[in-house]
């Protein structure tokens, strides 16, 4: 990976490193006065988002601005796009607007790969999530808080730290991104979902599956429960909400089986009573706002590896590398 950031599955152990690792840096001026880094000055960033968006879509342009980036947001709707303007057409529109980069959200997976692998556009592409196959900058953000949760200041990556991920595994790209990246970090994985909702070939991925959440509970590190998204299901996956609350919701009765150092985890949007009661979402044991005011910093990071100059580990040997933050930064 040179350029672009589209799957998790590109990133070798040591980019995964140097984004964490530059986020760690970057964290440290989100609670300062002044916020704003000069690094993207005069460079053009443009959020393409074909899907709603809260929290990405916020965070990357609150980070696109902290390192005073030109921000142009582009929403679908009420665009040429909604009159049946195609991706490339799009693409090309914005090359011809002089777009640095182009961070891009789309309904089908492998729009941002197509974008990434054409020759529309000249700067990088980042995926933001497209449809059901990836979502990088989450489980960068995921990984992130982890590394902080459980090995402060003891070590880089998540090498002997066991993770279960519940719920909708087959609709979720979140899911997808998180078991290439946290397996590149030395961390085990393990997916609990009814046999429904995953995918199939889920064999030949890098985890273990199991379908009794009370069982895998005590046995991990981390818990990071999905929202069930009806929005992408075309058919009954399961009986009724009060049965996969009952079976794979994550309560107070739960919580308390987890190890005492055990973090919980989730994405977002919650859907409170169904895969999470609000007594776990509400503990202190959460990390859902924290992974949100991460996924600033690790955003940042991206941005200003992709951008700013420094340059991922498997580019050319002549390329300038620099992993040292501006001196308006330090």
């Amino acid at each position: 990976m040179k350029r672009h950031l589209v799957s998790t599955a590109d990133l070798g152990r040591d980019d995964a490193l140097l984004i964490l690792d530059t986020a760690e840096e970057l964290s440290q001026f989100s609670g300062r006065a002044v916020k704003k880094l000069p690094t993207l000055r005069g460079r053009t960033v443009v959020n393409l988002f074909f899907e709603d968006s809260t929290r990405t879509k916020t965070s990357f342009e609150v980070a696109e601005k902290r390192l005073s980036a030109d921000v142009i947001n582009f929403s679908a709707k009420g665009s040429s796009v909604s009159k049946g303007e195609s991706l490339k057409d799009t693409a090309l529109t914005l090359q011809a607007m002089g777009a640095d980069a182009v961070v891009i959200r789309h309904h089908a997976s492998g729009a941002p790969a197509r974008l990434a692998g054409s020759d529309w556009l000249h700067g990088s592409v980042i995926n933001a999530g497209d449809g059901t196959h990836e979502h990088p900058t989450q489980a960068l953000l995921d990984a992130f808080t982890l590394r902080r949760h459980l090995n402060p200041g003891t070590g880089r990556d998540l090498a002997g730290r066991r993770v279960a991920i519940v719920g909708d595994i087959l609709h979720s790209r979140v899911a997808r991104s998180n078991v290439h990246l946290l397996t590149t970090l030395g961390a085990e994985v393990v997916f609990v979902a009814p046999p429904t909702l995953l995918p199939i070939g889920i064999e030949t991925w890098p985890c273990e599956v199991s379908y009794d959440l009370d069982s895998v509970l005590p046995k991990v590190d981390a818990v990071m429960m999905l929202r069930v998204q009806r929005e992408r299901m075309s058919a009954a996956f399961f009986p009724t909400e009060r049965e996969y609350s009952r079976r794979y919701g994550l309560d107070g009765t739960r919580l308390a089986k987890l190890p005492e150092h055990a973090v919980v985890m989730h994405p977002g949007p919650m859907v409170r009573g169904m895969e999470i009661t609000a007594e776990v979402a509400d503990s202190p044991r959460c990390t859902v706002v924290e992974q949100v005011a991460n996924g600033v910093s690790v955003r940042m990071a991206v941005l200003y590896l992709l951008l700013g100059g420094a340059v991922f580990a498997d580019a050319p040997a002549d390329a300038p590398r620099t992993t040292e933050l501006p001196e308006a930064a330090q």
